[in-house]
């Protein structure tokens, strides 16, 4: 079967095409693109009107931790139609493809090779098992945090080689985490990636202004490895990790960029994220220069605000790995929502969600059934990234017109990875011969829908969604029985 989308508002973001056109795709491809395209038998096509939506590639997410059925249809109901592990990574690689191709995905799947993996066990002797849980467990550990030996930086740089050679899209490097490392050693990552043709996914260290006693500046850091070894090297979720340093931190940026340097930037539209709650930069002591306090910490699983600072020290003692909500700006405050949107006004800043498994108690982290059980718990950038930042963007404000919203969501993540994964030239784009991953939405009711309180809530808009030309999503209703996600794997030079 072929299937022809007919009458559509036909978006490519590389070409800057925006009309009315019909869209025929077959074996996972684009075939045809045009006015009154031939529809075939009915035996032989499937014809999907779409008169008065919106037909675009779908979302590239470069930043997302669900690595799980469940999670995977929230974000397609999102406009997500690759969603890749590369601030974090998971090792060893071979193990987490094999296991996502055994356990079927409804969207497009990748990973990183995973820097504290390969830390943890050159450091500790912990054997990686290509789980996020597993990585989450041990970011309260001092003993992967500290600086390296000589031998262990050659044992987990060897150990990232390998990765790469396993078809790792690059190098995920959690510095945020281990934040009291020697800058050298960011820098031999810098090299390592430069020399196979690998980009870098950086959660920067602290800010000098968050910590005075940082070896470096975070931001700085990521722009000074750039330029000394030519690296292609992504700044993770900009506005988090510089929360109402921005204006320096993105200036910092264009510098590096119009000097030539390969960087490149992320953002997402909340003034919140999501971690373990033992990562380094939640111990107590470390949350004013932040501007934030313990009672800006909620535990996901139970809802429970934290109260104090001894109750923040038991939870980081007793269950490190434990998810968390950290509230760094007030999305009421007007002058915060402006912080946000600055973020992703800035010229090519990705929208990525950084989203995190929903959890519903007892170590449940994913099921097949939908719609999803009650109870479950997340971050709301797991359901609402991509359709909160077109809601605020295009509909609320018009800073982005749907070429430029389809641009910074499909278009430019996926030419991140053009040099390290040749598949992903294919995606990002509505052109004959790319891949056949689309999003047709509403142009008029796209938003989100998930809340702090009420996190897995699906995003409404999203008409139909097409993964490699199967229908995950359509007439705005999962197909629970659609699991056509492919790999994109690393070729590195």
């Amino acid at each position: 079967m072929q299937t022809l989308l007919r009458n559509g508002r036909v978006i490519d973001p590389a070409t800057g095409f925006d009309g009315i056109a019909d869209v025929l795709i077959k074996a996972g491809r684009i075939t045809a693109i045009g006015p009154n395209l031939t529809a075939g038998t009915a035996e032989t096509t499937a014809v999907v009107d779409v008169g008065g939506l919106v037909v675009g590639p779908g979302f590239v997410d470069l930043h997302s931790h669900v690595h799980s059925i469940a999670g995977h249809r929230l974000q397609a109901l999102d406009g997500v139609t690759t969603a890749l592990d590369l601030e974090a990574g998971l090792m060893p690689i071979s193990r987490a493809y094999d296991e996502a191709a055994r356990d079927g995905r409804p969207l497009n799947y990748g990973f990183s090779a995973s820097w504290g993996a390969a830390r943890a066990l050159a450091h500790l002797g912990l054997e990686p098992d290509a789980r996020l849980e597993s990585g989450l467990e041990i970011l309260g550990d001092p003993r992967w945090q500290r600086t390296s030996s000589k031998a262990e930086l050659t044992t987990w740089l060897a150990l990232l080689e390998r990765e790469l050679a396993d078809g790792a899209l690059g190098i995920g490097v959690l510095m945020g985490y281990a934040p009291r490392t020697d800058p050298a050693e960011f820098l031999a990552v810098a090299r390592l990636a430069a020399a196979a043709g690998a980009p870098t996914y950086t959660h920067v260290r602290e800010l000098i202004e968050a910590d005075p006693t940082t070896p470096v500046d975070g931001s700085e850091e990521l722009v000074i490895a750039a330029a000394e070894t030519g690296a292609a090297m992504h700044h993770c979720h900009v506005n988090s990790t510089s929360r109402r340093h921005i204006d320096r931190v993105l200036g910092l940026l264009k510098r590096a960029q119009a000097e030539g340097s390969r960087v490149t930037v992320e953002a997402y539209p909340y003034g919140a994220g999501s971690t373990g709650i033992g990562a380094f930069f939640l111990a107590p002591e470390r949350l004013k220069p932040w501007g934030i306090q313990p009672s800006n910490i909620v535990l996901v699983e139970t809802g429970e605000r934290i109260t104090d600072e001894a109750r923040l020290r038991h939870i980081r003692a007793t269950d490190p790995a434990a998810e968390c909500i950290v509230e760094f700006l007030d999305e009421g405050d007007p002058a915060d929502l402006e912080l946000i949107r600055q973020t992703l006004a800035y010229p090519d800043s990705i929208v990525a969600s950084d989203a995190m498994p929903t959890l519903w108690g007892n170590g449940v982290t994913d099921t097949r059934e939908w719609p999803l059980p009650p109870g479950g718990r997340t971050h709301p950038r797991t359901a609402g990234t991509f359709a909160k930042s077109l809601r605020l963007m295009v509909r609320e404000s018009g800073a982005w017109s749907w070429v430029e919203a389809f641009r910074r969501c499909s278009y430019l993540p996926a030419r991140v990875l053009d040099d390290i994964a040749p598949g992903a030239r294919g995606k990002g784009r509505l052109a004959v011969g790319a891949d056949a991953d689309l999003v047709v939405l509403d142009p008029e009711r796209i938003t989100d829908a998930a809340t702090y309180f009420d996190s897995v809530r699906p995003s409404v808009g999203v008409r139909h969604l097409y993964v490699a030309g199967t229908a995950v999503v359509r007439d705005g209703e999962i197909q629970v029985d659609a699991y056509p996600g492919r790999p994109l794997r690393g070729e590195p030079a």
